[in-house]
């Protein structure tokens, strides 16, 4: 579960993604264009210490682009090339935002949903000592095609569209520019939201 704080960040995550999506090989839009945010999904880290949030946009009036954060409290060793920004979180401090594909936590959760179904994280504030659920903003589907792998170190990532990591013998593909779409192989992970009732590819493993 996702405990969500009624936060300001400074600057936002779009400010922070509309800075950096145009460097990105796999970027289509307008550079400089207006992020709107689409739709959005949350893993858990069992840990409980790095949010793991993948956020859908667009830029401008371009493609719909999938994009896996993690956020952290401090900064990941080695993991400079795949920093978005930093952002001052009114509630919890300094966050260091990253590419999720290249954050160690994000790929057993990615390969959870995608070869167990495994969902995504239900997402709630804390209201007056009580849980107040929010509605996800789209729906996800995974396969039940076998058991994820524990899968600790990156052993590889190729930023492109699909995006590969490479880790514990499995790659993970992210679709960067998700659409209704056959993938090629039965573990995959599909999701839509209001406005795209077709499900669309989001992910898939091999």
């Amino acid at each position: 579960m996702a405990l969500l704080h009624r936060a300001e960040l400074r600057p936002s995550k779009l400010d922070l993604l509309a800075a950096w999506l145009p460097g990105r090989p796999w970027f289509a839009g307008e550079a400089g264009a207006e992020v709107t945010r689409v739709a959005a999904y949350r893993f858990d880290d069992p840990a409980g210490e790095v949010g793991i949030e993948t956020i859908l946009v667009r830029a401008g009036n371009g493609p719909v682009l999938q994009v896996p954060l993690t956020y952290r409290a401090a900064p990941l060793a080695g993991a400079d090339r795949w920093l978005v920004g930093t952002t001052e979180h009114s509630v919890l401090g300094p966050r260091w935002v990253y590419d999720g594909c290249a954050d160690p936590v994000y790929p057993p959760a990615l390969a959870a949903a995608v070869l167990a179904d495994a969902g995504q994280a239900e997402e709630y504030f804390e209201v007056d000592g009580r849980r107040e659920v929010r509605a996800p903003s789209m729906t996800l589907a995974g396969a039940r095609t076998g058991t994820p792998p524990a899968l600790d170190t990156i052993d590889e990532v190729v930023d492109g569209d699909p995006t590969l990591i490479r880790a514990g013998g499995i790659e993970l593909a992210v679709v960067r520019r998700p659409a209704p779409a056959d993938a090629p192989t039965a573990s995959r992970l599909t999701g839509a939201w209001v406005g795209q009732a077709d499900p669309v590819l989001l992910a898939y493993a091999r």
